[in-house]
């Protein structure tokens, strides 16, 4: 195998990409990653899931400061907003985490390329041929086994014109240097409400359009009821069930979003959040013989085989939730697949997390699904209200809901609002990966007081015995 020959190449160093290289190292294989962006990470690190989640806790932090802290005796005057620097910290840690990969690398003897990646559609003794581009010319390798793990894109919307400094991305919403008056957020998901969420608490009268006639439309329906309560109480408004027609930049300054059948807005700025989009634009899939589905994203088996003979695809390019963890497993799996022909994805029991303040968080089946697949099952709910550490927090909102099968109490989707919702999710994730049931978490002691004991506690609902509700 000469310089530029590898036992493994993966074109996209996001989250699926940088982890299923590492574990491929750790297995004995030589391998590179092209990627073109300077810093590794992908959308996730860059400017997606950290950044995000940077900015939302410097504007709960200020929030706090602004209506909370007086309940607990501190008094706060003369409080500002330095949006740059929420802006510098936000950069740093995308820095150092970026940093953090590069160390990753060199550890595992992993080789970077910097630029992209396509298919020159040859193969020789050594695998498939990919050439790399950058501004410095191009440069060809080989590998035995490719990987492609390209990730995801903002979804366009017809008649949105996005330019990333009136009408965003959450790419632009995430470079925001000053507190707009107002804002339109198209798109009630996950995306849409937690950037709702940071500027809103900043002072922004935010107002969410949604086609759908409710918020987090793929979640529980208990959750979406709540979140939609509790956001709209802490300021944000919401016009659901409403199509957006267009959306630009206003000549008169600010931008106008047109509302089929509506009154038009006048939003300072305006956010595009309908979701994601495989990226596949640039590999030259055509010469390897490989058809997108309608929706864009690279078929696989369950192995993560594509059509093509030793080309897997991971991540946002296929089907599934457009999950950065979910990505990192599928990783994981492929490397595994690739190395030893064992690997494996549960995709029952991937976690879904909303980064707003309460948290939203499920695992499993919405209780919807349960209905519509005639599975019987019992419910157990357990509010926060009555849960002493949540109390402490000053944060009683939300609660814990367990779906338990009717006959075998097999737990089947565990949904949380509330506060750490998302620390809290893994509980469940974990019991549900070795089939327990409600009675299995019921009986497990809980430390005193954590919010935890809400699991508990709806664990113990399911057959009708909480104790504290």
């Amino acid at each position: 195998m000469n310089e530029l020959s590898y036992d493994l190449i993966v074109i996209g160093a996001g989250p699926g990409g940088y982890v299923g290289a590492i574990r491929a190292a750790q297995l004995g294989l030589k391998v590179a990653v092209i990627e073109k962006e300077k810093l590794m990470g992908g959308t996730c690190l860059r400017v997606g899931c950290i950044p995000s989640k940077a900015l939302l806790e410097s504007s709960h932090n200020y929030h706090a400061a602004k209506h909370q802290f007086s309940d607990h005796g501190i008094a706060v005057q003369g409080l500002t907003i330095d949006v740059a620097a929420m802006l510098k910290r936000k950069q740093k840690i995308v820095t150092v985490l970026g940093k953090g990969i590069e160390s990753l690398f060199k550890k595992n003897a992993i080789t970077r390329y910097t630029g992209t990646g396509r298919f020159v559609g040859e193969t020789t003794e050594n695998g498939h041929v990919i050439a790399v581009a950058n501004n410095e010319g191009e440069t060809r390798l080989t590998g035995k086994s490719i990987i492609i793990a390209t990730g995801s894109v903002s979804s366009p919307l017809r008649g949105i014109t996005v330019d990333e400094t009136h009408v965003l991305t959450s790419t632009g919403a995430l470079e925001i240097d000053q507190v707009p008056k107002t804002m339109a957020v198209i798109g009630a998901g996950a995306i849409g409400l937690e950037m709702a969420s940071v500027w809103s608490r900043l002072g922004t009268e935010v107002t969410v359009l949604e086609y759908m006639d409710k918020v987090l439309p793929t979640m529980d329906q208990d959750i979406s009821k709540n979140m939609q309560k509790i956001l709209k109480d802490q300021g944000i408004n919401f016009q659901l069930g409403v199509k957006v027609t267009k959306a630009e930049k206003h000549p008169e300054g600010g931008c106008v979003v047109e509302i089929d059948g509506k009154e038009a807005l006048r939003p300072e700025k305006v956010l595009l959040a309908v979701g994601r989009a495989a990226n596949t634009e640039g590999l030259r899939l055509d010469t390897l013989g490989i058809t997108c589905d309608a929706r864009g994203r690279i078929p696989v088996d369950t192995h993560f085989s594509t059509t093509a003979r030793d080309v897997y695809a991971i991540g946002d390019v296929i089907e599934g939730p457009m999950l950065a963890h979910k990505a990192e497993e599928d990783g994981v799996a492929c490397a595994e697949w690739i190395a030893t022909g064992h690997g494996h994805v549960d995709y029952n029991i991937v976690p879904m997390v909303v980064y707003t303040d309460p948290e939203a968080a499920a695992v499993g089946k919405t209780e919807q699904q349960l209905k519509d697949t005639n599975i019987p099952y019992k419910v157990g709910m357990f509010p926060f209200m009555a849960n002493g550490r949540a109390r402490t927090y000053g944060d009683t909102s939300g609660f814990v809901k367990m779906l338990a099968h009717a006959d075998t109490d097999r737990i089947l989707g565990v949904h949380i609002v509330g506060k750490h919702a998302g620390d809290l999710i893994a509980e469940a994730a974990s019991a549900m990966a070795f089939h327990a049931s409600s009675e299995d978490i019921a009986r497990v002691c809980h430390a005193h007081p954590t919010l935890a004991e809400a699991i508990k506690e709806a664990a113990m609902a399911v057959d009708g015995r909480a104790i504290h509700a």
